[in-house]
């Protein structure tokens, strides 16, 4: 049915928001601003509000974890533009079985053997019911919001279907008598989370429970029975019009919030393609009903929209990220310049001139870490290069790193462990120690094959962002620690294959957030202002992460959020995209400088 049918007297009218085509004394005598509670969320009765306003922010009220539903609104359109951002039409369709039309044998008509529909008994059914909607992946109710309805609220009907042989409880329904609710003029009702256990096994338990429900109130003398039904649930569609009903054009409203995430913001097409570190912004923003548009998806690169504000980031790089800061990050020498500038510590380096005075740098420091200027991932970085191993080792250093970039840093070697700190929006959100690969010996696999098992590990973990690179330095490492690629390992032992931590070279990370010393934060949150940049990932090297004692390596304008699992890194760099979205909490506590 599409249209009003006008030979049905008024009656019709109220439901489908057309209250100027009825009797004003039918109106008039409705309860106002009507909302049901039933525990996974609210009905509220839309044609019970005088004005589109109040209805509106009736719907923005509703709880976390719950799912509201607003039906028979008078002007549906007018409800959401009062909170487009946090509003939406349901797309499914409303039903509705006129009892006139149909003859009371068809409503009786019994249930499936073996099964018996029934109302409740005790808390216990209440309890079940959840167990099905769960199983169903609907939203539970409080056992004592069902009990108390069933016992007080003569508006609300459970029913259960249960198995003869052991009472179990295998689908459920619920009504509600709008006319006892509100004193619905039209006489109406409505049936609602209709639900059967997918492992019931037999076939017509959903149709037996609509049948019992319909033939309830129509023995109270309710005119029809409503629903709603997902637009594409065919299945569920070609039930309700076997058993009469017809389509009616009442529209439902619902907030978006995680439950109804996929009926507002389905996920493009491409978003699986995403790599995790675009992933996980790209899940954060559509849990929160912010559109995701992905423009590159090999590249990580997305358009987030929220109301009228659009940002394009490219994982967790951003629009707000400037070009200069982008460009103070990539060149590690002028970083360390500006942080060094505002007092951070800073290692000794000098730039590779390719001549003696390289050497002459080695022998002074003792040890160092060879690096491009510029690059990201560890490529072409050389951690360890000592002075008694003579010159050579050094120039096939910088060899390598050139190879990268033109330029060079030869920068002394500090003794601690790798601590990335994650700053954004001037706070650290999240702290994680990076440790080199290593491998453990089984008595019965070379070093090689060990090597090859763990960075397949290490790849499948991380969605093939962090493998272990089997070459030169990885083969200059083993045999510093006096193996070769083709020994095998004798059982239990420990064998570091690379002196770099980076996760992209095989490097593990951990999480040390609550333990971290709030003066390691402090230095994080100034060497990101001394460099200008909001979001980015600073490393430095600690001796003791609870201590206060670091050295200043560089920092990231791109640092890898989906490694920093269980913080909430994507929550906070969503907060910063999209400062003061509405009913968000904060992603975390709002501390000086640290999480």
């Amino acid at each position: 049915m599409t249209a009003i049918d006008r030979s049905r007297d008024h009656t019709e009218a109220i439901t489908l928001g057309l209250h100027d085509a009825s009797p004003q004394h039918l109106v008039d005598a409705m309860a106002k601003d009507v909302e049901l509670e039933l525990g996974w969320g609210k009905l509220i009765f839309g044609q019970t509000f005088a004005d589109a306003h109040t209805l509106t922010e009736a719907l923005r009220r509703e709880v976390a974890g719950r799912r509201d539903i607003c039906i028979y609104a008078r002007e549906s359109h007018v409800v959401v533009a009062g909170a487009p951002t946090e509003l939406f039409i349901d797309p499914s369709h409303t039903y509705r079985l006129r009892f006139a039309d149909d003859s009371p044998d068809e409503l009786l008509a019994p249930p499936p053997s073996g099964v018996t529909v029934r109302t409740l008994n005790d808390p216990v059914d209440a309890d079940a019911m959840n167990r099905v909607f769960v199983r169903c992946g609907m939203v539970p109710a409080p056992v004592e919001t069902i009990w108390d309805n069933h016992l007080h609220a003569d508006s609300v009907t459970y029913l259960i279907a249960v198995r003869d042989d052991d009472d179990a409880v295998v689908g459920t329904v619920t009504g509600v008598d709008h006319k006892v609710l509100f004193n619905d003029p039209e006489h109406g009702s409505s049936l609602w989370t209709l639900a059967v256990d997918p492992a019931a096994g037999l076939p017509g338990i959903g149709e037996a429970l609509t049948r019992a429900l319909a033939a309830h109130f129509r023995s109270k003398g309710r005119s029809y029975l409503d629903l709603s039904v997902a637009h594409d649930n065919a299945a569920a569609i070609a039930l309700y019009e076997k058993l009469g009903f017809r389509r009616v054009p009442v529209l439902a409203i619902k907030r978006k919030n995680a439950i109804n995430e996929p009926l507002f913001a389905p996920p493009p097409e491409t978003v699986d393609d995403l790599n995790p570190y675009a992933r996980i912004i790209a899940d954060e923003a559509m849990r929160r009903g912010i559109w995701v548009e992905v423009l590159d998806a090999g590249a990580g690169e997305m358009r987030l929209t929220y109301g009228g504000r659009s940002v394009i980031t490219r994982e967790s790089l951003s629009e707000f990220t400037s070009a200069i800061a982008m460009c103070r990050c990539d060149d590690k020498r002028l970083t360390r310049r500006l942080v060094s500038e505002a007092g951070i510590t800073v290692p000794r380096a000098r730039l590779a001139t390719m001549n003696d005075d390289d050497y002459a740098f080695l022998k002074e420091v003792g040890e160092v870490v060879v690096k491009p200027t510029r690059g990201e991932q560890g490529k072409g970085i050389t951690v360890g290069v000592a002075a008694d191993h003579g010159p050579d080792e050094l120039a096939a250093a910088v060899a390598r790193a050139r190879e990268q970039h033109s330029e060079v840093l030869i920068e002394q070697r500090v003794a601690g462990s790798d601590l990335r700190l994650v700053v954004i929006g001037g706070r650290v959100v999240a702290a994680a120690l990076r440790l080199p690969p290593e491998i453990i010996g089984t008595g019965e696999h070379t070093v090689r094959d060990l090597i090859a098992a763990e960075s397949r590990r290490r790849a499948a973990a991380t969605g093939g962002e962090s493998r272990i690179p089997l070459d030169e330095i990885t083969e200059a490492t083993v045999a510093e620690a006096g193996w070769t690629l083709d020994d095998v390992l004798p059982k239990g032992t420990r064998l570091c294959v690379r002196h770099t931590a980076n996760l992209h070279q095989g490097g593990t990370i951990h999480d040390v957030t609550p333990d971290v010393n709030p003066e390691l934060c402090r230095v994080a949150v100034a060497a990101a202002d001394a460099i200008g940049i909001r979001v980015t990932g600073v490393d430095l090297l600690v001796p003791d992460i609870t201590g206060s004692d670091y050295a200043f390596i560089e920092a990231n304008e791109r640092p890898g959020l989906a490694n920093h699992e269980p913080q909430p890194t994507a929550a906070a760099f969503v907060d910063y995209l999209f400062p003061g979205q509405p009913g968000q909490p904060p992603a975390w506590t709002p501390e000086e400088s640290r999480p």
